[in-house]
């Protein structure tokens, strides 16, 4: 029987000069078993191991003279099926079957050249990538299975990732996500990859990309440049298109949803606890440690976000009002039938005069909301909750810094700032207090007034009602607190 310890002692003792006779005696085995050892080893060490693998005997096979033919229609016609390859083969005098001829193409891997598949790997801060992805998803609420998109933004470094469910692939969607993304993340890498998606690019002429003008813009806001793939090679961004598959085999397996709600909490609980602490296959390491090695050489973010809000020009119909999805905007009469911008935000619906004078500013109606017309003045008695001087007291109790957001967000949200204080005022049911100065202050440092982006903030970071949020900062803002 084969024993390694024993071979490895009869080997080293007689190299040390002990005799074949002297080993067996010490190890209790024959002398015809030492020499046997002594032999095998010898030749193992003294052969290459090219001589000592025996090479298969190849049968010749009537395709082999046809096997560089196969290799040009291939190159030709990459899309060309087995059964016209035998064809042609035929023409050429083949008189084999067409069995031989799919076992061969079988074996090469696909009707078509290969190409090799490498990750490229970047330098810190340098590239990250983004990308859209359809799932279906039964809720348990409806018991319908309905079409969820979702976004996804990697860091071509640590491989952090942040992921958001979305309701459409719009570029005023994109824009928006990427500046979620920038905030969550803190900072922008040099470079961001997409594919050729219609948000990004125009057209390809002279072998390059033609980028869509506003992208580019919204580029240079953030002093990124863009890149995409070759059309019909998406493993050209195969970071994120990996980021899908693991989140499709970590998170969307094995899980139910009540709702879209539902789906976007759980989303950002696993987030922060799964995709940020896992062991990646790859780098061998966790998101989040090598996120802190990457994000001292992000970009920093602009003091002024870039305004993804939608501008249009409408006439004043004959109700001096401004249609917009099926609700009526309250003009004043006096521009009816005038041709007027209208900048509509994630929030609110303003209307300016021909000359660019701010005329109303309305928030959104909501959807199945009751009433055609918005802006109608209501009758008093009927107002709905707190009174707004009680709200700015008890928002001022929670720290003094709430004194100078008050005062700014009233300056930029003129005609709705109540409601911007109250929904703040709200946010107090679900996070902690101190969360909620934290947010305030980054907000404030960024110049975002509106509650909706505290509110999406702390639901990002924050991982319950009574845990500290976790906000990590750079270092020179830290230094100046």
């Amino acid at each position: 029987m084969k024993n390694e310890q024993i071979e490895n002692t009869v080997v080293t003792l007689h190299s040390n000069g002990w005799s074949i006779r002297r080993i067996a005696r010490e190890l209790h085995i024959s002398r015809k078993r030492v020499g046997r050892i002594l032999v095998s080893k010898s030749a193992l060490r003294d052969t290459t191991p090219q001589e000592r693998v025996r090479s298969k005997k190849r049968c010749e096979s009537k395709l082999d003279a046809y096997k560089s033919y196969i290799g040009e229609i291939l190159k030709e016609y990459p899309d060309i099926t087995g059964q016209r390859i035998y064809e042609k083969l035929r023409e050429k005098g083949f008189d084999g079957e067409i069995t031989i001829v799919r076992n061969y193409l079988k074996r090469i891997g696909e009707v078509g050249s290969k190409t090799p598949v490498r990750m490229v790997e970047t330098d810190p801060g340098q590239r990250a990538s983004h990308d859209w992805s359809d799932y279906h998803i039964t809720f348990t609420s409806t018991g319908e299975n309905e079409k969820v998109t979702f976004f996804s933004y990697i860091l071509g470094y640590s491989r952090r990732q942040y992921i958001s469910v979305v309701e459409d692939k719009t570029q005023r969607t994109l824009m928006r996500e990427l500046i979620a993304a920038f905030i969550y993340m803190d900072g922008v890498p040099r470079e961001i990859k997409s594919d050729n998606q219609k948000a990004c690019v125009d057209r390809w002429e002279l072998g390059g990309p033609v980028y869509n003008r506003r992208y580019l813009e919204f580029a240079t806001w953030y002093l990124f440049r863009p890149l995409t793939i070759t059309p019909g090679n998406p493993t050209e961004n195969l970071k994120v298109e990996r980021a899908f598959y693991y989140l499709e085999l970590s998170f969307l397996r094995g899980r139910k949803f009540k709702d879209r709600d539902d789906l976007k909490q759980q989303l950002q609980q696993w987030l922060h606890e799964v995709s940020d602490t896992h062991v990646h296959t790859t780098t061998k390491r966790r998101p989040i440690d090598l996120y802190t090695e990457e994000y001292p050489c992000l970009q920093p973010l602009p003091r002024h976000h870039y305004d993804t809000s939608h501008i249009t020009h409408q006439v004043v119909n004959q109700e001096s009002c401004i249609q917009w999805k099926g609700y009526q905007y309250v003009v004043p009469q006096k521009y009816m039938y005038e041709l007027c911008p209208v900048r509509i935000t994630e929030e609110e619906l303003i209307v300016y005069s021909p000359d660019g004078e701010q005329l109303v500013a309305y928030s959104l109606a909501k959807e199945a909301q009751r009433g055609r017309y918005v802006g109608v003045q209501q009758k008093k008695g009927k107002a709905t909750g707190p009174d707004i001087k009680d709200v700015i007291s008890r928002l001022k109790a929670f720290s003094p810094d709430m004194d100078e957001y008050i005062n700014q967000l009233k300056k930029h949200k003129k005609t709705s700032w109540g409601h911007h204080l109250r929904k703040l005022l709200a946010l107090k049911v679900k996070y902690r207090v101190e969360d909620i100065i934290l947010a305030v202050r980054r907000a404030h440092e960024h110049r975002v007034y509106d509650a909706a982006t505290i509110e999406g903030f702390l639901n990002n970071n924050s991982e319950s009602r009574y845990n500290r949020l976790l906000i990590q900062r750079r270092k020179n803002k830290d230094n100046e607190q």
